[in-house]
């Protein structure tokens, strides 16, 4: 992904208010960013826990998503969920439903799409093994990194395109 500014950031959400993507809290360390070994920019908002954001690069311009952290109850350390974006295994928390808005009058209407995404939203990094799941969420496969990224990808745009419509 290339670098973004917070103005990028802004400007690019389709499933929000103006107004709303006025006041997200945007994430202060961007110049910091590992840049190179991101697919989309996630974070969460520090200033509203049951909000997070997702920014991704798709044949031309940047596309926001706004997502609300659903606040299930937490399941015990033992047990174990699968990130529906990079398929890393994660216990104690480590994924949460999030659900984003759909845009157009379906989302004026209160349809939404939801994920099972990885709760610090670092699927790019889980993906290339710069980070690793609490319990080793690594799942022993013979992709290659490529075809892991690749695959990381086609699931973030096929969640895009069920909120875009």
């Amino acid at each position: 992904m290339r670098p973004v500014t917070e103005r990028d950031i802004r400007t690019s959400f389709v499933n929000c208010s103006k107004g709303e993507a006025k006041r997200l809290g945007v994430p202060k360390d961007l110049a910091d960013l590992p840049w190179e070994d991101l697919d989309f920019l996630g974070w969460r908002d520090p200033g509203a826990p049951g909000r997070a954001y997702l920014l991704a690069e798709r044949e031309g311009p940047l596309v926001g998503i706004a997502l609300r952290v659903t606040s299930g109850a937490s399941r015990g350390f033992t047990a174990r969920s699968m990130c529906s974006l990079c398929l890393t295994m994660h216990t104690s928390g480590g994924v949460t439903l999030m659900t984003a808005r759909r845009t157009g009058e379906a989302g004026r209407q209160g349809n939404s799409v939801g994920q099972y995404l990885c709760t610090d939203l670092a699927c790019s990094l889980y993906t290339r093994g710069k980070k690793e799941a609490a319990g080793g969420g690594a799942i022993d496969e013979s992709l290659t990194l490529e075809e892991k990224v690749a695959r990381t990808r086609a699931n973030l745009y096929s969640f895009l395109d069920k909120v875009v419509g």
